[in-house]
């Protein structure tokens, strides 16, 4: 099951200029548990947290920077998955994201 799940995210990251195909993704993407991410190689997880994690930015109209913020926001998401490793990576990641959007800077065009 955790194999499946891993082949069939590992291409998410090619998949984002394909609205219809990005949305099955997002679809899929949206219900892999911390757990289940954990248990992901290392390439595969990360496209899965940096796909969640863009739709998110977008979502609340803001942009991740590199650097210290993006590597606190990581830690959030880490600390949070420790505690709670049967909750949803996408939950985490807007959790994180929600709670540092007064450092984080505005998407261009965002209200």
């Amino acid at each position: 099951m955790r194999t499946a799940i891993a082949l069939a995210l590992a291409g998410l990251s090619l998949a984002v200029g394909v609205p219809a195909q990005a949305q099955q993704n997002f679809d899929q993407a949206a219900f892999v548990t911390c757990r289940e991410a954990h248990a992901m190689q290392p390439e595969p997880r990360k496209a899965v947290a940096l796909f969640l994690l863009d739709h998110v930015a977008r979502h609340r109209g803001v942009t991740i920077p590199e650097g210290e913020v993006g590597a606190h926001l990581a830690l959030l998401v880490r600390g949070g998955c420790t505690l709670a490793p049967d909750a949803y990576l996408f939950t985490m990641i807007d959790r994180a994201v929600l709670a540092e959007m007064p450092k984080l800077p505005k998407r261009m065009g965002a209200r």
